[in-house]
């Protein structure tokens, strides 16, 4: 479908007339073109109207620029801006199908991603946001209604892990929605896309993701245990390799936090609305790969056993294990999320 492209006199000016422009497929906060400058393909993204527009803009050119350094490339060159329309002109990349491994270059690109932050950006970005007191007592709720007795000892033991995740340094270039489809799989190696939501964090809130489900995205998958463990290897030894030092923070803390959320059992134009734990006991509902008390439980499973041996967080652990009991008591057809991705 061809389509009449947002490239004002600005864009014009800095790099020439565009033509053979076609729309293409994109999410509803956005509208995308392929277009060709001089007889080379490029992408031409444009950020709808919309109370956060100006933010999703802003963040997402700044956490391009940011990358831009990084070699090889973990995202596309941005090739021109116009603030004014919202419009980001991008390289064209030709994308492939991942392969079987696909996690294990996926966590490499990750970390190579998040180590482009430094001292001298820190103020190009918003900060990563916390689970704060309404998760937890949103997440207590539920244990209670699933049946599951809440050690007396749970309440501080959350405080305590929802201030740990607040005071992390905000060392790491965060994507923001770090999923599969915002990975694009070149000859090359991977390019992330879509920065929509990037800020600036610990990168282990992302590299969570794999085992948690991918709590942002529509397509929630698990990779087999033994790819889970070499790409989180892989991460660490492309964090080393990219600054010189181990990566800190605490896996257990990431995945714990991801639990509370209620807000990433659903897609990003529903968040905010309403408490979605508290919805998931009358009704479950499908988001792409997988349905709400799917996700749950799996991130209960999962944060369980991480924390089976763990003197912060066993507390918490039993309290996954119960409520994960409780789920599969009164949901016995919940089965496990997809193995591979879509």
């Amino acid at each position: 479908m061809k389509s009449r492209l947002p490239f004002g006199e600005r864009l014009t000016a800095e790099l020439g007339v565009p033509g053979r422009a076609r729309k293409l497929a994109s999410s509803p906060r956005s509208r995308v073109w392929r277009a060709e400058l001089s007889g080379t393909p490029v992408v031409v993204k444009q950020l709808v109207e919309g109370p956060d527009a100006a933010d999703r803009y802003a963040r997402e050119v700044a956490a391009l620029r940011l990358a831009a350094h990084v070699d090889p490339p973990v995202v596309p060159a941005l090739l021109g801006t116009d603030p004014l329309d919202r419009v980001l002109v991008l390289e064209h990349l030709e994308e492939g199908p991942p392969r079987a491994d696909w996690v294990i270059e996926y966590a490499t690109a990750l970390a190579r991603l998040h180590a482009a932050a430094d001292a001298d950006t820190a103020s190009t970005l918003p900060t990563w946001t916390a689970p704060d007191q309404a998760d937890i007592d949103s997440f207590l709720r539920l244990a209670r209604t699933l049946g599951a007795e809440v050690p007396p000892t749970v309440p501080a033991t959350l405080a305590d892990l929802v201030g740990r995740l607040a005071r992390t340094p905000r060392r790491s270039l965060l994507h923001g929605d770090p999923c599969p489809g915002n990975d694009m799989h070149t000859r090359d190696g991977i390019r992330f896309i879509d920065f929509e939501q990037a800020s600036l964090g610990d990168g282990l809130v992302e590299l969570a993701y794999l085992r948690i489900g991918f709590p942002t995205c529509w397509c929630s998958t698990i990779p087999a245990p033994p790819l889970l463990t070499a790409a989180e290897a892989a991460y660490r030894t492309a964090w080393r390799e990219a600054t010189g030092t181990d990566a800190q923070g605490d896996l257990t803390d990431a995945c714990a936090g991801w639990v509370l959320r209620g807000d990433a059992l659903v897609q990003r134009a529903h968040r905010g609305s309403v408490d979605h734990l508290a919805e998931l006991p009358r009704r479950d509902w499908r988001w792409g790969t997988a349905t709400a008390r799917q996700r749950l439980a799996h991130r209960l499973g999962v944060v369980s056993r991480m924390t089976a041996e763990s003197g912060e967080l066993k507390d918490l652990g039993d309290l996954a294990a119960s409520m994960r009991t409780g789920m599969l008591t009164r949901w016995p057809a919940l089965s496990p999320l997809p193995s591979e991705r879509p």
